[in-house]
């Protein structure tokens, strides 16, 4: 199975999913330079259901997000990334800032965010809750930034280091 679907084919595999009694999980990000923050964010977010899709931001919305120079790796890149993960099943790129549209569309029973948010900030509570899902908060603690690690790559070798 392809693990990088269109918008339309994650709706499909969802829906075959639930219909086969499986617990669909929804994760998103950036996942722009994975890091150790993000696959035991992932691994968590699988932890909650049988079936893990991934929804990774588009590059257009990553540049909203994060401002000038990001992303560093293109959607097509950090999909491919995010979909060899063990426990992802399946990736989905999306063009919004939030995963609202992608809640409203896939689904979930579960919606997983990262420890950076509580159960009550999560931007897609709303979406989630009208779809029939529930919010919960996955991975361990947000110890792990990608700026994070950009400023650790520039401060060792961005000015002309080896």
């Amino acid at each position: 199975m392809t693990r990088l679907l269109g918008l339309e084919e994650a709706r499909g595999l969802a829906s075959r999913w639930r219909g086969e009694g499986k617990r669909v999980v929804l994760a998103n990000g950036c996942f722009d330079l994975l890091h150790v923050g993000h696959v035991r964010y992932l691994e968590g977010a699988r932890a909650l259901g049988d079936a893990l899709l991934v929804g990774v931001n588009s590059d257009e919305s990553v540049a909203r997000l994060k401002g000038a120079g990001r992303p560093i790796m293109t959607a097509a890149e950090r999909a491919e990334i995010v979909g060899a993960l063990a426990s992802v099943d399946a990736v989905v790129v999306f063009d919004d800032d939030t995963a609202d549209g992608l809640v409203a569309t896939l689904r979930p029973d579960v919606h997983a965010k990262g420890t950076d948010y509580t159960a009550e900030t999560v931007p897609e509570r709303a979406a989630v809750l009208a779809a029939g899902g529930k919010v919960a908060i996955a991975g361990d603690p947000k110890t792990h930034a990608t700026r994070d690690l950009i400023r650790t790559i520039v401060e060792r070798f961005g000015r002309g280091g080896r």
